[in-house]
C-alpha cells in the first residue's frame, strides 16, 4: 500500500492546549514522509495552533474543516 494511502487518526478530542499539539508531534514522528494524518480536535485553539504547526515544519495542511463542534484537519508529512 502506498503511503499516501495510509491515514493515521489522531483523536484530541476533550483535549486543551496545548496537549493536541504535543499528540501532534509525536504522531507525525512516527509517521513516513507522504503519510496522512487526520486529527479531530474540540479546542478552538488548534484553529491557530496546527496551521502554524504544519508552516513552520514543513508538512502540508491539506484540509481544515469544522464538523458539529469539531475541528477535523488532514496534514501530509513533508520529507
Amino acid at each position: 500500500m502506498n503511503t499516501q494511502e495510509t491515514t493515521v487518526t489522531l483523536d484530541a478530542r476533550g483535549l486543551n492546549c496545548p496537549e493536541p499539539v504535543m499528540l501532534l508531534h509525536k504522531a507525525v514522528a512516527e509517521l513516513s514522509p507522504g503519510q496522512r494524518l487526520l486529527v479531530i480536535a474540540t479546542d478552538p485553539t488548534t484553529q491557530r495552533d496546527i496551521p502554524q504547526f504544519c508552516r513552520f515544519l514543513g508538512h502540508e495542511l491539506e484540509l481544515s474543516e469544522e464538523q458539529n463542534d469539531e475541528f477535523r484537519y488532514t496534514l501530509i508529512k513533508g520529507a
